[in-house]
């Protein structure tokens, strides 16, 4: 998508952890906290690394909420499978996948009608970032449910649209709270907008949330603080453990979790990746978000460039903790 619009954002210092029996940084793992610091535009990280004997971590600016994209929908996975655990919801439900849900971005589902599993669905929405696939399932399990685990998880810094396709609307200059439906997200594809372009940093439909708020939800998510069983911790792990952008990130042959989140509207842009990976049986929790500003050219450069940073900084941590 075509998209236009400038938010200017206040650089932060460098915030260490100041835990007394800390870990000293190793020289790789600092040169590549470094380089990633280096990024044009607004940077935030959190990489936590808690061993018994001397735990380390490293933050820089960790409570900055600026926007993480589709890194949200981890918080959607969350809640359907809390409802699962009540009853009330199942994966073997089938979902109505057609123009009334269907919404831009969306790999999977973009030109199919029918139904589909509810467990395809929630794949496709964690795999492949489906925004259709994130719509359905939003829409069977209430945008207000998945507001309230994150309200009574404490994640205060989060905010999630009412769906993705009213983000698009609103963004695109629609009032608040109109769905422009999928005759109107169409239009917005081809730049025809409904009013003055929005920035997606705004209060009322975003997706924000800082890196020290994504560290702690999957550390705690992660050990099964939010879920009553066992099977539905694996199955969180399981949906968790297919998200694309872990190929990316992770050094060879190294397990983890994650979802990663992007957007490029007019000339603002994000990457975030939270998520956690096992050296064994030693979990390196982490975030990782950049927001700026620039032409859509630079976007596949700097995309290579995060990349390349956040790898960088996990192949070093892996050599240096695993």
């Amino acid at each position: 998508m075509q998209r236009r619009a400038v938010v200017a954002l206040p650089a932060v210092a460098l915030l260490a952890h100041k835990a007394a029996a800390q870990a000293p940084v190793p020289p790789d793992l600092s040169a590549a906290l470094t380089q990633f610091t280096a990024l044009p535009g607004v940077t935030s990280y959190v990489v936590d690394v808690p061993r018994q004997s001397s735990p380390w971590r490293a933050e820089h600016n960790p409570h900055a909420s600026i926007f993480v994209g589709s890194a949200i929908k981890t918080f959607i996975l969350a809640t359907f499978l809390r409802e699962m655990e009540a009853g009330r919801l199942s994966e073997d439900e089938q979902w109505a996948i057609d123009d009334s849900i269907r919404s831009p971005s969306s790999p999977s589902f973009l030109h199919l009608t029918g139904t589909a599993p509810a467990r395809t669905i929630l794949e496709a929405m964690i795999a492949h970032s489906d925004n259709t696939a994130t719509d359905a399932a939003l829409s069977h399990v209430g945008v207000d449910r998945v507001r309230d685990f994150i309200a009574a998880a404490g994640l205060r810094d989060v905010l999630i649209p009412d769906s993705t396709r009213r983000l698009f609307s609103y963004l695109a200059g629609a009032a608040p709270g109109v769905d422009v439906g999928w005759a109107g997200a169409q239009q917005i594809m081809a730049d025809k907008f409904f009013g003055p372009p929005r920035s997606p940093l705004n209060d009322q439909q975003s997706m924000t949330c800082s890196a020290a708020t994504f560290v702690d939800y999957y550390q705690r998510v992660l050990r099964g603080e939010f879920f009553a069983k066992p099977a539905t911790l694996t199955e969180f792990r399981r949906i968790q453990a297919m998200a694309d952008a872990l190929s990316i990130i992770l050094p060879p042959n190294t397990f983890g979790y994650a979802k990663g989140g992007s957007i490029d509207w007019q000339d603002f842009h994000a990457l975030c990746a939270p998520g956690q990976m096992l050296l064994g049986r030693q979990p390196v929790t982490f975030c990782f978000t950049l927001n700026w500003s620039g032409a859509e050219s630079g976007v596949p450069g700097m995309m290579q460039q995060y990349a390349a940073a956040v790898s960088g900084i996990l192949g070093a941590a892996a050599a240096a903790f695993g």
